[in-house]
This record gives structure tokens, sequence and C-alpha cells, in this order.
């Protein structure tokens, strides 16, 4: 393939991940968006390996076959609640390939067009540089974020004296680093600088709570794709460039509306602390009573009113309660009950981790609605059904200026008629702090499992 017919290759695949992105943008055109980006996948890896520099083709065959019996077999086995924790960890790996073409255009610069070693232009050692430190942060926070998400270490924030100082320190022993390596090309002053950027990717997540796991996610995804734009520069590769930066930058513009839906700085999530983790225990007023209700009071509820509108939280991923949810809105629209889905913008674990779950039960996209199209609708609605939301539904975050929730933006559920709250205990969510909601006389407890809870309520309804 000649060099113009590579360009054009590359330009389309460009243009096909720009109207995938697009496509994203939608639950409805979702679909459309993901075979936009895998076309324009096959094609950008096709125009590479059919260039007439490449030397071994056995090689590549056996690369691309591994990665794909791998993926093939994640994608077989990942249930969609784990999805959080597995984007988390191809994050990481796109780091980590950051790093390994970043040392390997350092060690054997000819091979990448860069001259020879010893006499590398200060713009490329600068283009490495950058790549292998964003690429490394890029792995290691990645690293964390799947242990936390996939329950391997607490969700709390990790925090000692001094981590901030030290987290400083290794930024600016970076930088400077960095700016001695661009002017003498010294291999242990890179692999230091590789090795310190690893360290503090560990440092950067470790002091981020649970709560703010979708704006870590976001985060990192944007991380990624600056590492691979990166990349892109010391390969002098215009589509590792493009596509970088378009991964990129939609990463920090999802981070940024995840934080608006939090009502927080980005600033405030990277220094940590919010999100205590449901392992801290319960911190509840005990001596205050609640409703506690069964399967057969809810069903009773629900079969004799008119509007209903779900809420689901990260319990409902957790109990992967999402088809027995949706069982149980079959039967309610059967006798005329009209449902909506009020999703919020942090809810889960992931951005768009609810959408995915509802998506996945075959819940129609229409009826399901964002926070700020939906909240108006609550004071006119008879029952509300939360599955497993915490403090995306608590009124504290409009009250109490000392709660660690105030100003966030919640969705009115305390506005309906009744309350369902499907919960396993009373214990606090992931902001450390009590629902208020609780304890309303509106609010109707039903303690249990999401999934058994939901399913006991859909026996009933149809006994």
């Amino acid at each position: 393939m000649t060099v113009q017919l590579t360009a054009g290759a590359y330009l389309l695949a460009s243009i096909l991940f720009i109207l995938s992105l697009n496509g994203l943008s939608s639950p409805v055109s979702a679909r459309r968006g993901s075979i936009m980006g895998m076309i324009g996948m096959v094609l950008a890896i096709a125009a590479t390996i059919i260039r007439p520099d490449v030397l071994s083709y056995g090689h590549i065959a056996i690369a691309i076959g591994i990665g794909a019996l791998i993926g093939l077999t994640i994608a077989f086995k990942i249930s969609m609640t784990d999805l959080p924790q597995l984007v988390a960890a191809f994050h990481s790996l796109v780091g980590l390939a950051a790093v390994f073409v970043a040392s390997a255009a350092l060690l054997e610069p000819s091979s990448y067009g860069l001259g020879q070693s010893g006499s590398v232009a200060m713009g490329s050692l600068v283009e490495m540089c950058l790549g292998a430190v964003v690429g490394a942060i890029t792995f290691s926070s990645s690293v964390v974020a799947f242990a936390k998400l996939q329950g391997l270490v607490g969700g709390s924030p990790f925090t000692f004296p001094g981590q901030k100082l030290l987290n400083a320190a290794l930024a600016i022993g970076i930088i400077l680093a960095c700016g001695h390596f661009s002017g003498t090309e010294e291999h242990p002053v890179f692999f230091a600088i590789v090795g310190a950027a690893f360290l503090l990717g560990f440092l950067f997540v470790l002091p981020i709570g649970g709560a703010d796991m979708p704006v870590v996610v976001s985060l990192l995804n944007s991380f990624s794709g600056w590492a691979a734009c990166g990349i892109g520069f010391t390969l002098d590769n215009h589509l590792l460039i493009i596509t970088g930066a378009l991964v990129g930058s939609s990463g920090a513009i999802l981070s940024h509306i995840m934080c608006k839906g939090m009502n927080r700085s980005l600033i405030n999530v990277l220094v940590g602390g919010f999100g205590v983790g449901e392992e801290a225990g319960p911190k509840r007023d005990t001596e205050r009573n609640v409703n506690h209700g069964s399967a057969e009071d809810a069903a009773f509820i629900l079969k004799n009113v008119d509007n209903v509108i779900i809420v689901p939280g990260y319990g409902m991923a957790v109990a992967r309660a999402q088809h027995a949810l949706k069982e149980m809105v079959d039967a309610l629209e059967e006798i005329g009950v009209n449902i909506k889905y009020a999703i919020h913008p942090v809810a889960g674990r992931m951005p768009g981790h609810m959408n995915v779950l509802l998506a996945e039960a075959d819940v129609p996209y229409e009826n399901v609605f964002e926070l700020e199209d939906i909240n108006s609708e609550f004071a006119n609605t008879d029952v509300v059904y939360v599955i497993g939301a915490n403090d995306i539904t608590n009124p504290c975050a409009k009250t109490d200026k000392s709660s660690a929730i105030y100003g966030m933006p919640i969705l009115n559920v305390e506005n309906a008629g009744r309350i369902l709250f499907v919960k396993r205990s009373l214990g606090v969510g992931y902001a450390g702090v009590d629902n208020e909601l609780f304890y309303r006389d509106k609010t109707m407890m039903l303690f249990g499992d999401a999934k058994q809870v939901t399913e006991a309520i859909l026996k009933e309804l149809g006994s």
C-alpha cells in the first residue's frame, strides 16, 4: 500500500471514530456508533499491517491471534455488572503499551526513524518522555481503580500523613528529570522517570473514594487517550495522534460532566477523601424508626397506582437485578401502570453504568430519562421504586450544609407520593452519609437482596 493510500485509510478511520463518538452520545444510536468504531479500527489495523515497510507478518499474526483469543474469552465470560473494572483494566493496557513503545523507541531509535542512539533529536526525546510518563501513570492508576472496583481492596480513601506533599514532590521531580533527559538522552534517567510515574499513579488513585469512581474511570479514559497521542508523535503516526486526541478530549469532557453531576470540581475529586465505602459501617441514628414492608405490601401498592418511576443504583448492579426488574415492570405495564426510569449521571461505578444494565435487560430507550429531564415529574408520581441507590436520592444534599454531599444534584424522589426503597440494610452509601429518606413516613423500606426482593414482588403481582 502506498503512503497516499495509507494516509487516506487513516483519514477514513479517523472520520469513523468521530462518527462513533457521536453515536455513543445517545443510547438510541450507541449500537450504530459501536459498529462504526469497530469498522474504523479494522480499517486502521489493516492499513497499518499491509504497509511495505512491515518486516514480519508472522509476529503480527501471532500477536493479533493472542489478543483476539483473550478478548473473545473476556467478552463471553464478563458480566455486565463487571464492566467498570473491565474498562479500568483495558485502560491499564493502553498505558503499559505506551511505556513499552517509548522504551523501545529509546533503545532502538533507528528502527523508528529517529536516528542513532545518542543523537536522537530533543523533540523526539520530549515526546518519548511525555508518552512514557502519561502511560505509566495511566497503568498504575488503572490497576488501583480495578482493584477498588473489583473489591480486592476497600473502596475507602487510603491516605497517610504527607501524601499530598509526596505526590507534589514526585510530580516536580518527574518534570525536572524529563528536562534533564531531553537534553542528555541518559537511559537510566528515563527509566527512573518511568518508575517514579508508576509510583505517582498508585498514589494518585489510592486516596480517591468509591463514590468518585465514575469520575476516575472517565479520567483514566482521558489519560489513556493522551498516552496514545504522545506515542503517536513518537512514531509519527497521524492516526494515533488523532485517535488519542479524540479519546483524551472526550474523556476529559466526560470527567467534567461527572463532576458537574456531583457538584464538585475535578481538583476536589483528585485530592481524595470523598466516599468512605460501605465497609466503614452504618453511620445512622439508631434511635429513629423506619417503615418496614414486605413484598406483598409493595405489590399491593404498585398495582393500585397509575404512575411509577424506577430509580436504579449500584445495588441493582451488584445483585444483577436488572432482568427481574424488567419482568416486574412488564407485569405492571400489562395492568396499565405507566413506568419510567430515572438515571442519575453518577449512579453506578462508571459513566452510563445504569444505562448499560438496563439496555442489557431490553428496557426501551424511550422510557429511560436523565436527571434534568425527569426531576420535575416526581411531584406528580404516585410511587418511586428505588432499587439499590442511596446517595443520589438523599435529601441531605439540599438541606445539610455539613454533609459530604451537600450541593450535589439529586433525584427528587422525596417529592413522590410514596417511596419503596430496596436496600440490604440501613447502612450508609459510599459517601458515608445517612439517608434522611429512610425515615420519612411516606417511605417503605424493603430489606434484602435487590434481585430477590424484586422477584418476590413479581411473584405477588402474579398471584
